[in-house]
């Protein structure tokens, strides 16, 4: 029965960390395409002003 514990709690450790991990993962991928998001919005701002201006 302990060793039976013992592999539930490396799973469940194991899920944690993963979760951790890709959580990170998405909110740096979030920060990029959100600056990205930014830069090309202000580019094609930019590009509006000479095309109408």
């Amino acid at each position: 029965m302990l060793e039976y514990n013992e592999k539930i709690y490396k799973k469940v450790s194991d899920a944690g960390a993963v979760g951790i991990i890709v959580g990170i993962i998405l909110i740096v991928i979030g920060i990029a395409v959100g600056t990205i998001s930014i830069v090309f919005g202000a580019k094609a701002l930019h590009a509006k002003k000479h095309l109408i201006g």
